[in-house]
């Protein structure tokens, strides 16, 4: 299968549509986890064997918030979508009694996890993106509770709100048009943007048997938010448990690095993914050598860094990459230092999920010819 975006505007309800991968993991229920991720002690909702391709249904938590009344019906009906037009599985998990814990859990529906026969704690998960489908035309972008880039500032309460009252969120649905989407100013004009699908949230469980917030992402992948994970992308996961038990969630349209308001344009997408495990020595030693997750996407390596002080991920980073061109490509750390200060790229990649993070863009073609 050819690795590309798959765009629709049509709505891509439970089990209709194109299904492109080799087995279908819907988003119903009891197939999904709600603000905690898989942990060690998780029980599969279904087996991919190494090098097959599983089709997964995400849906974004925007929308099912208590902060916005629980109810996705009157939600989407104020501002203006039709009943008709919401997703079968949201409606599901609205009805089943399930709700958004903000003080024990984060606010994301994960699907999954997805077992992968013969992984073992010290492999590696490759998750290959195929193919991305649009499963409605709709979504939304949220500044909440003073978090954000400007806690404090916004979002700024309404003056009519009573002293000592928690500020309401500002939610805003966004629709799209194309390939591009449309965000209302609220004043008959509108913002145009384009999309760019990717998932926010995919990764492998954690070895342990707490509680893990959906919120912060770490070695183990997770909330990474790092907007280069579209189609065509392969995100490197080390694997912590057996059979690795794998997730995925979050899902965007698109996503400006630094996710400044605190979500982006979160919005459901059916994903198709090829889940391969690599057990070399090399990779082995690459995962054991870095401290959070690598990818290769648009033509570069994607190193991450991962740390809640921002400073402290810039270094990581940095630490990661020359690490990587250490193992990789035999590169000693004064040269590689030099070369990514001359030549790559380092991104914020989100400031909002308490563990902030930056990425690194490294060129694939710089590297030509140079592999020990």
């Amino acid at each position: 299968m050819a690795s590309v975006t798959l765009l629709n505007s049509g709505l891509l309800r439970s089990g209709s549509g194109p299904i492109d991968g080799e087995t279908y993991l819907p988003a119903r229920p009891d197939e999904v986890s709600w603000g905690l991720l898989p942990n060690a002690t998780s029980r599969p909702v279904m087996t991919v064997p190494s090098g097959g391709t599983v089709t997964i249904d995400t849906i974004s938590h925007e929308g099912l918030l208590a902060d916005q009344g629980s109810d996705p019906r009157a939600f989407f009906a104020a501002a203006g979508i039709a009943a008709a037009d919401l997703l079968d599985d949201v409606l599901a998990l609205a009805d089943s009694g399930a709700r958004h814990r903000p003080d024990a859990a984060g606010p994301h529906v994960v699907t999954g996890p997805v077992a992968v026969p013969g992984a073992r704690p010290g492999d590696v998960l490759e998750v290959e993106v195929l193919g991305l489908r649009r499963r409605a035309h709709y979504g939304v972008i949220s500044n909440r509770h003073g978090r954000g880039a400007l806690p404090g500032e916004l979002p700024a309460p309404p003056p009519d709100l009573p002293p000592g009252a928690p500020v309401p969120p500002v939610s805003l649905v966004a629709t799209t048009d194309g390939e591009r989407g449309v965000l209302p100013v609220g004043d008959g004009r509108s913002l145009t943007f384009p999309l760019s699908p990717f998932l926010g949230i995919m990764g492998v469980a954690p070895a342990t048997d707490a509680d893990v917030n959906s919120i912060p992402p770490g070695r183990h992948g997770g909330n990474l938010d790092v907007n280069l994970l579209g189609a065509g992308a392969r995100l490197f996961l080390p694997v912590q448990v057996g059979e690795a038990m794998f997730y995925t969630g979050d899902p965007h349209f698109a996503q400006g690095d630094g996710e400044v308001a605190l979500t982006a344009f979160e919005a459901p997408l059916r994903a198709t993914l090829r889940l391969t495990v690599h057990r070399d020595d090399g990779i082995r030693r690459l995962a054991k050598a870095l401290t959070s997750p690598w990818a290769e996407a648009a033509g570069s390596y994607v190193i991450t860094g991962l740390d809640e002080d921002l400073r402290e991920a810039m270094r990581a980073a940095t630490r990661n990459a020359i690490a990587f061109l250490r193992e990789r490509y035999a590169l000693p750390p004064a040269v590689a230092l030099a070369y990514l200060s001359a030549a790559a790229d380092f991104e914020v990649s989100q400031v909002v999920d308490q563990t902030v993070g930056i990425h690194c863009q490294i060129r694939q073609s710089d590297l030509t010819g140079l592999a020990a």
